[in-house]
């Protein structure tokens, strides 16, 4: 079969490799639709190896050369022989975090901080960037006819956004920042309209912005245009948005978060930063506000999510190019890592 496989950074090759026999008792396997290519891919291209592993992952025992793929939509052609609750020829998404189960995290219900955590596609034998993967059958997620195998391929980053707009306590009614429009920002955005939010997202790129403004859930800010904290406070009798959602992981938008929020407010730390960011502390204390950090999202949040997609939530909307794999280096990993580049979200055609 054809995979999309990561060697080392700027070292990612198309080619064939063996198909997968291992279909253990309690797994499936599956026929990938679609996949995403996520910034933890593109910091992986950039500067990795970073989460994948260069020797045996504690849990999962895989290591580079790592077949990529985490936000994947698939159907499923073989089931092991433990397996009752999905069958053959079902459409999944697959929710890709794997847990021990028993430490210290696990025990509490806090699976996606698990202490050995891993993650298929990045730290596991297969990926969704392949003809065929092997995955746990508690992992897959079986797709309503109204959910299409495309949307199923956004089920894991809109998890990854909701998951932010949850933290900070979104209620209808609020104001919401958002900073940053990649992916991430564009379906936090979508996520916190639909709670009944009035939300502003602030984005310097202009392919960017006009995706958000095309999505109609938004007012789109340019802080290198306008003072942003300023505006909003304007905005709001001189106190500023109730919760902030930080998708960028860039310094200047956390200060700007911190500028924006009122007294009491919340904000979401849900964009990685790759680099130390200074702030000032004394803010917190001064206006009492809650900034907190997210990392993935509960691994039991999938079923939600392809709900909110069957009901109607438009996450289709921020996918700018479908590529073929044989394209994933230049018109996906290139691309997107490009300061001139023009796209928001890349989707690989893994058949």
């Amino acid at each position: 079969m054809k995979a999309a496989v990561f060697y080392a950074a700027h070292d990612i090759r198309i080619e064939e490799v063996a198909d997968p026999t291992d279909v253990g008792p309690d797994d499936v396997l599956v026929r990938p639709f679609w996949c995403g290519i996520c910034g933890t891919d593109l910091h992986e291209y950039a500067m990795g190896p970073i989460v994948i592993p260069s020797h045996p992952h504690p849990l999962t025992h895989a290591q580079a050369p790592q077949i990529l793929g985490h936000e994947f939509s698939a159907e499923i052609v073989e089931v092991g022989s433990n397996v009752s609750g999905v069958r053959v020829g079902q459409r999944v998404s697959v929710m890709p975090l794997l847990f021990c189960g028993v430490c210290y995290y696990c025990r509490r219900g806090l699976n996606h901080l698990c202490q050995k955590m891993g993650c298929i596609g990045l730290s596991y034998p297969s990926g969704g960037i392949a003809g065929l993967a092997v995955v746990p059958a508690s992992h897959v997620n079986v797709l309503p006819d109204s959910v299409s195998d495309l949307q199923g391929a956004l089920v894991e980053p809109t998890a990854v956004a909701a998951y932010g707009v949850d933290t900070a306590n979104v209620r209808p009614g609020d104001t919401v920042l958002i900073t940053g429009a990649g992916p991430i920002g564009a379906l936090a955005s979508l996520y916190a309209h639909s709670l009944g939010a009035r939300v502003f997202v602030s984005e310097v790129n202009k392919t960017r912005s006009a995706l958000i403004e095309s999505l109609g859930v938004a007012e789109v800010l340019d802080p290198t245009a306008m003072d942003v904290a300023a505006y909003l406070k304007d905005l709001n009798e001189g106190v500023g948005v109730d919760a902030v959602i930080e998708c960028s992981g860039n310094e200047r938008a956390l200060q700007t978060a911190l500028a924006s929020v009122r007294s009491a407010g919340r904000i979401s730390q849900t964009g990685l930063h790759t680099r130390p960011a200074a702030i000032d502390p004394m803010v917190l204390s001064e206006h009492d506000i809650t900034l907190t950090g997210t990392w993935c999202y509960p691994v039991t949040d999938f079923p939600r999510i392809i709900s909110l997609i069957a009901a109607g939530l438009p996450v289709e909307k921020v996918v700018s190019a479908q590529i073929a794999m044989e394209e994933i280096v230049s018109g996906g990993f290139e691309t997107l890592l490009s300061p001139t580049g023009d796209q928001v979200k890349v989707l690989v055609n893994a058949r």
